[in-house]
């Protein structure tokens, strides 16, 4: 099992930056994509990028650009960084594992809050 622990959200002014990190334990990412969600209030989940094993990413095109995922296998986490920020980007983040033979979503974090301020 991958167990999955986002942090580094909170608030910040438009055009500003944030990083978020998401830490694994249970197993590595080596075998499995990881993706970012985020859920703004009264949205549906919505897809924001993945970086897949093989190191490929791809991005929502709201975040491209803007946003890029990282991973640190030393430290067996995820990196979300988030720049020129603006207040449609204000949502809980998730962090995710994906099996990437079915393509199924299987791991979530808890998620962690963003607030963008105008």
């Amino acid at each position: 099992q991958l167990q999955l622990v986002e942090s580094g959200g909170g608030l910040v002014q438009a055009g500003g930056s944030l990083r978020l990190s998401c830490a694994a334990s249970g197993r590595t990412f080596n075998n499995i994509d990881m993706g970012w969600f985020r859920q703004a209030p009264g949205k549906e989940r919505e897809f924001v990028g993945r970086r897949n094993r093989s190191g490929t990413t791809v991005y929502a095109d709201s975040v491209k650009g803007r946003f890029a995922i990282s991973i640190d296998n030393a430290k067996n986490t995820v990196y979300l960084q988030m720049n020129s920020l603006n207040p449609e980007d204000t949502a809980v983040y998730y962090c995710a594992g994906r099996n990437p033979y079915y393509g199924t979503y299987e791991f979530w974090g808890q998620g962690t809050q963003v607030t963008v301020s105008s």
